[in-house]
């Protein structure tokens, strides 16, 4: 069992479609290589896919663990845990998407506290969407990971982000902008995209970590940090995403971020 006090961190976006998912899948493989424990939730209620890219069967997932806790049916964390390998552990989300409105996003607290007394690592997957499970699982996350793509509507999106939290003095977030999603489109400079969203861009992974044939990865249920061929050919993307795994999880770093704005 991990020491407790487990950090949570939430992998977001303003738009669908930007790899978010990847990028949560890939972040577990950095901190299992770590020797963290991790622990994937998936609430991406509506669309998860967390458990078809690992190849899970989703036997169990968090409609059923919160429908237990409200129903005093629950009994421990690990009932509803799948497993991917000695180190990752998955809350897959509802098979049936209709169960997504059943969520009763106020046992969401109670589940990030009993895992972060298992887990070292909490990931939580979430939508595009700023609604209640969002807002509440930003607010319980010590950092929050945004990624973007070189896209006129995410930018202004994330623009708009950017504004609520400067509003709300909230200052624990990182943005990561993912060229390797859409390689066609780079109508925008980095400088460009930075006075777009008025915030910095911390991480980039560049167009050259674009893998043509990723479905076999994803029919495999394999994770690409995990791949001692793609950490190989594609060593700097990979650097970069260790770098920020440990950003992601650094109380200096969070200090820094607090500190410098």
């Amino acid at each position: 069992m991990a020491s407790k006090g487990g950090k949570i961190i939430s992998i977001s976006s303003v738009k669908g479609g930007v790899g978010k998912t990847t990028m949560t899948i890939n972040l577990a493989g950095i901190y299992s290589l770590m020797k963290k424990k991790i622990l994937i939730i998936d609430l991406d209620l509506y669309s998860g896919g967390i458990a078809a890219c690992l190849n899970l069967e989703n036997k169990k997932d968090v409609f059923m663990m919160i429908d237990s806790l409200s129903n005093n049916r629950f009994t421990s964390l690990d009932d509803y845990i799948e497993n991917y390998n000695r180190n990752i552990d998955v809350i897959c989300a509802p098979k049936d998407p209709r169960q997504a409105l059943k969520v009763d996003s106020k046992y969401l607290n109670v589940i990030f506290e009993m895992a972060k007394k298992e887990y070292d690592i909490i990931l939580v997957d979430t939508n595009h969407i700023l609604d209640e499970v969002n807002l509440i699982t930003m607010d319980a996350s010590f950092m929050s990971l945004f990624i973007i793509t070189n896209d006129i509507v995410d930018l202004k999106n994330m623009k708009s982000i950017v504004s609520i939290f400067n509003d709300a003095d909230k200052k624990n977030y990182l943005v990561c902008l993912n060229n390797s999603r859409d390689t066609g489109k780079d109508y925008l400079s980095l400088f460009d995209i930075r006075n777009i969203i008025k915030n910095n861009v911390d991480y980039t992974i560049s167009r050259n970590f674009y893998i043509k044939n990723i479905d076999k990865y994803i029919l495999n249920g394999e994770i690409l940090t995990l791949n001692k061929n793609i950490n190989k050919f594609h060593s700097s993307d990979i650097n970069n995403m260790k770098k920020m795994a440990v950003d992601l999880i650094s109380d200096e770093h969070i200090e820094d971020v607090k500190e410098n704005g």
